[in-house]
């Protein structure tokens, strides 16, 4: 397996610049093709009315959804053509209900998707579904971007975030060309259970799997010494300077709307390196 397709999402001309920087850089890493998809968020919430709200009203919001998604189109292929990838950029409209549906059914055929972080005082209402889409529904792993974080490239030095879960193997199996590149991973298990299989010895079965795909391997395992399992594990990969975060993305079903579950969300908030993420 190789990243050959990589899908960039952009909803806000914000953070246009830097998310294509970075998917640039990652893209020419893997000798990949960039699809660049440039979303016009139309932000009214079907349903949802307040007095004096007309047909004209709701034209204006569309049209400024169209205005955004053009705006950014162009920007995007400006910014394109200065590189020397193979590439391409789609430029849509979606009401925000739509938001993770729509950019799953891109994301479905990329090998990866590259997003913006969707938490933040300056982050749109848009960018959570983006990620949801593309992980829930599109079934593509994700890289999610830190605030002003370094060049995106193949990172040397990887934390995985182990707990045994389907979630943590289907990321580990999802990374493997990233793992396999890396001259060493850290396997990093927190309390690991006192009861079970695994108990003697947590993380070996993950740990022998990499090894077979040639995965230079350390095991670290943590105690919970602060609040939260999201704590721990960013400050140990502060401490081991990891270059990547490598984790299983947590969920549940609402209205059949992908929920990121707490520890998933706190890692986004709060990691300072890019998150790459599957579910």
């Amino acid at each position: 397996m190789s990243f050959k397709t990589i899908l960039a999402v952009v909803t806000d001309h914000a953070h246009l610049t830097e998310t294509l920087s970075q998917a640039i850089s990652m893209a020419s890493a893997l000798d990949a093709h960039l699809d660049v998809l440039c979303v016009g968020v139309d932000r009214t919430q079907t349903g949802y009315y307040y007095a004096g709200m007309n047909a004209a009203i709701l034209q204006e919001t569309l049209n400024q959804a169209r205005e955004d998604a053009s705006g950014l189109a162009a920007a995007a292929k400006k910014q394109m053509g200065l590189s020397e990838l193979r590439w391409g950029v789609t430029e849509a409209v979606c009401q925000l209900a739509d938001v993770a549906r729509f950019v799953a059914s891109h994301a479905r055929f990329a090998d990866l998707a590259i997003v913006p972080r969707p938490y933040g005082d300056d982050r749109g209402i848009e960018l959570e579904p983006v990620v949801e889409g593309a992980l829930f529904e599109g079934q593509s792993p994700v890289i999610v971007l830190p605030d002003g974080g370094l060049e995106l490239k193949l990172p040397g030095k990887i934390a995985i975030g182990w707990n045994e879960s389907a979630e943590a193997l289907r990321a580990v199996r999802s990374a493997l060309p990233f793992l396999s590149s890396a001259h060493t991973v850290h396997i990093v298990v927190i309390d690991p259970p006192k009861h079970g299989p695994t108990r003697s010895d947590p993380g070996g079965q993950v740990s022998q799997y990499l090894a077979r795909h040639g995965v230079k391997v350390e095991i670290d395992v943590l105690s919970k010494t602060m609040p939260r399992v999201s704590d721990v594990m960013r400050r140990h990969v502060m401490d081991i300077n990891a270059d990547m975060v490598v984790m299983g993305a947590y969920g549940h079903s609402r209205f059949r709307e992908a929920i990121l579950g707490g520890a998933t969300r706190n890692m986004l908030e709060t990691s300072e390196v890019p998150v790459f993420m599957a579910h």
